[in-house]
């Protein structure tokens, strides 16, 4: 089972998709970020968005856990947006590649990370796949990433066990180590109603503890700390919170963008060490910037 980065901390980047639309003012259709490779300036926003957080965690002095913009580039989303498939596994490839050029000769030590999000709507649990479906569907992503030199696959707001066990299959095959991320409702059950801890004991049980570890993403810290303590120990390593205390339902409906507020925000979520689980990893997603993970590091003691 073992863990992935040990007990050192590690930082992640934050909302890339919400930076890059209410930030960079970046149109991402189906909210895929991976299209920006395809113009300079979406090109650039990208690279400065890693250069941004590279620099916190140059100045923290902490590793970091950087995603590839690929969270919506797997065939069903590729398709929508008019990829064939040997162009969605070039731009998989492509991905890695810019984050590995961002990151040349940075001092900050940096884990690439193949961003892989679920088939269908990363706040429900619509059409369920099996595990074995799940493993098909994804295994052509995870082989791009894979074959282009990532260092882990992160899959990412996972609604339900399956598909996170087939991505966990998926990974195992292709010998790349593999972070799961569920994502919660304000009540710490996933949006297929199973509880946390269940889903965590099921992938593990399925796929022999395939996952490095788990995380919870996409959800403020206030909907899941108090389902930590409930997950196998030693396996919930991290959290990538939003900066929102809104629900998946409000959020979808918003046309802004709730940023909350940066040190509230760092203080909840360095408030859940000691709740139950192992935490290591500490980043953003929707709504978090920058501004959010240093003020985070801050509170994490660096």
């Amino acid at each position: 089972m073992g863990t992935l980065f040990g007990d050192a901390v590690h930082l992640t980047d934050g909302g890339m998709e919400t930076t890059l639309i209410y930030h960079d003012g970046i149109e991402l259709p189906d909210f895929a970020a991976f299209t920006v490779l395809a113009s300079g300036e979406g090109r650039a926003a990208l690279a400065a968005y890693y250069d941004a957080y590279l620099s916190i965690a140059e100045a923290r002095g902490l590793p970091i856990v950087l995603d590839t913009p690929t969270w919506r580039a797997s065939s069903d989303w590729g398709a929508r947006l008019g990829y064939s498939a040997a162009q969605l596994a070039a731009v998989n490839r492509e991905a890695v590649a810019f984050l590995r050029e961002a990151c040349a000769g940075r001092a900050a030590r940096v884990v690439v990370s193949g961003a892989i999000g679920p088939r269908g709507d990363g706040y429900v649990a619509g059409e369920l796949m099996s595990t074995a479906q799940a493993r098909d569907y994804h295994a052509p992503q995870v082989d791009a990433l894979t074959g282009a030199g990532v260092e882990l696959i992160s899959a990412l707001t996972m609604t339900y066990a399956e598909e996170a066990a087939g991505i966990a299959t998926a990974a195992q095959n292709a010998g790349v180590p593999v972070a799961i991320s569920f994502t919660v409702e304000t009540d710490g059950t996933l949006p297929s109603g199973q509880a946390l801890a269940d889903a965590i004991r099921q992938v593990d049980d399925e796929t022999g503890a395939a996952p490095a570890h788990y995380m919870v993403n996409c959800a403020h810290p206030t909907h899941f700390a108090h389902v930590l303590a409930d997950a196998p120990a030693g396996r919930v390593r991290g959290v990538r919170v939003n900066a929102s205390a809104k629900s998946h339902a409000e959020l979808d409906e918003s046309e802004e963008l709730d940023m909350g507020d940066p040190l509230q925000l760092a203080g909840d979520v360095a408030g859940l060490r000691g709740r139950g689980a192992d935490l290591t990893v500490f980043g953003g997603c929707c709504g978090t910037d920058h501004r959010h993970i240093d003020a985070l590091a801050a509170a994490l003691g660096y």
